[in-house]
């Protein structure tokens, strides 16, 4: 195999860059997901939707739909 000399790829991308661009992106979304609790975003919004209001007013929009359909 062929040692590559310049660490840039055949787009012309500086590999390194990336690689080092890539740790630190790392780096941060590790410390993202300690605080929003293992990294489940938006788990806090699902526990507070009451799930059969939800239900009744896309039962009620679907009743609309078919009413105006109908029209």
């Amino acid at each position: 195999m062929a040692k590559q000399t310049n660490k840039t790829s055949q787009a012309g991308t500086n590999v390194n860059e990336v690689r080092q661009q890539n740790a630190q992106s790392a780096q941060g979304m590790q410390g993202a997901q300690g605080a929003a609790g293992q990294g489940q975003f938006g788990t806090e919004f699902g526990s507070e939707t009451n799930v059969q209001q939800v239900k009744k007013q896309n039962q009620q929009a679907e009743s609309r739909k078919s009413q105006n359909a109908g029209q």
